[in-house]
C-alpha cells in the first residue's frame, strides 16, 4: 500500500542552517498495515509524514501510494489517496463552520460540486449514525460550531472526517499529544477501533513509548532520518519500553534521548 524508497530530503543546504532530515529513507507498508513510530526529536518522524503527504517536494527518491507513483504529485492531488489528523486539535477542520458542514465536506471529497441544496435530510441522518459512533454525544449537536468542541471532541471529529472516504493511507501524527491522558486515550481507542473496521493502512507517529508499543501491528523507530528499528509479530506483543531502549541503544551506537518519549 506504500512504498518509501531511498528518499532523501535536506532543508536549508549549503547553508550554516543545513538538516540532513531524510537520509536514504526505505519503508514498505502492507494492506491493514498500523505501524506506530517512535524516535527523538528530529528524527525524521513527522518530516516522513509531510514527504508521503507532499506537503513539500523530496530531494530524491520516489513515494508509491497503492502501486501509484505521487513523488511528483502536489499535496491537494495526493490528498485524494491519505487521510490525516494534525497534533493540533485546531487543524483538520473549519472552525467558524457547524458539524454538520465540516462533515459534508469530507463527505464530498474528490466529487465534483452542484447547485442542489447543500445538506439533505438523508445525509444528515447518516451523519447523526457516524456521530453516535463516537460516544460523545455530538449527533444532537450537528448545527453547533466546531471552534466551541473541546480539544477530544474536535480531534475525534477530525478522525472520523479523515476516514469518511476509506483513504488508501491513514497519517497519525501526534494526534492526540495536546490532549489531557484521559482523553488521549480515549481518542487513541477510536482510532484503533476505525483503523481495524475499515481495513485501513495507518501510520502513527507518537512521543509516547507505551502508546507505541500498545498500538498497532508494527512498530519502527527512527534516528537520523533513516529507520533503524523494525519490530512486528509476536517480538512486537512481548515488547517492553526496557527492551526498545536497549534495541535502539544496539541499533544506533548512543541512548535514547527524549524526555517526552520516556516520560510519556
Amino acid at each position: 500500500m506504500l512504498e518509501i524508497k531511498d528518499v532523501f530530503k535536506t532543508f536549508n543546504p549549503s547553508t550554516p542552517n543545513e538538516k540532513k532530515a531524510l537520509n536514504g529513507l526505505n519503508l514498505t507498508l502492507d494492506p491493514g498495515d498500523f505501524v506506530t513510530i517512535i524516535g527523538g526529536n528530529g528524527a525524521g518522524k513527522s518530516t516522513m509524514l509531510n514527504a508521503i503527504a507532499g506537503v513539500w517536494p523530496v530531494d530524491s527518491g520516489q513515494v508509491i501510494i497503492d502501486g501509484v507513483d505521487v513523488t511528483k504529485l502536489p499535496e491537494h492531488k495526493r490528498a485524494l489517496y491519505l487521510g490525516r489528523v494534525f497534533q493540533d486539535p485546531m487543524n483538520g477542520t473549519a472552525a467558524d463552520m457547524e458539524i454538520e458542514e465540516n462533515l459534508a465536506l469530507a463527505f464530498r471529497r474528490g466529487k465534483t460540486r452542484g447547485l442542489r441544496w447543500g445538506i439533505t435530510a438523508k445525509e444528515r441522518e447518516e451523519y447523526k449514525v457516524l456521530l453516535k459512533t463516537l460516544d460523545l454525544g455530538l449527533e444532537t449537536r450537528l448545527r453547533a460550531k466546531v471552534g466551541l468542541l473541546s480539544g477530544g471532541q474536535r480531534q475525534a471529529l477530525t478522525l472520523l472526517m479523515a476516514t469518511l472516504k476509506k483513504p488508501k493511507l491513514l497519517l497519525l501524527d501526534e494526534h492526540t499529544a495536546a490532549l489531557d491522558p484521559k482523553t488521549a486515550a480515549k481518542v487513541l481507542e477510536l482510532s484503533d477501533r476505525i483503523i481495524e473496521e475499515h481495513s485501513l493502512t495507518a501510520l502513527m507517529v507518537t512521543h509516547n513509548m507505551k502508546d507505541a508499543i500498545a498500538h498497532g501491528n508494527r512498530l519502527i523507530m527512527m534516528c537520523d532520518g533513516r529507520i533503524i528499528l523494525d519490530i512486528k509479530g509476536e517480538e512486537k506483543k512481548k515488547l517492553t519500553v526496557e527492551d526498545l531502549l536497549q534495541k535502539f541503544s544496539v541499533a544506533s551506537g548512543s541512548e535514547f534521548v527524549s524526555d517526552r518519549a520516556l516520560l510519556g
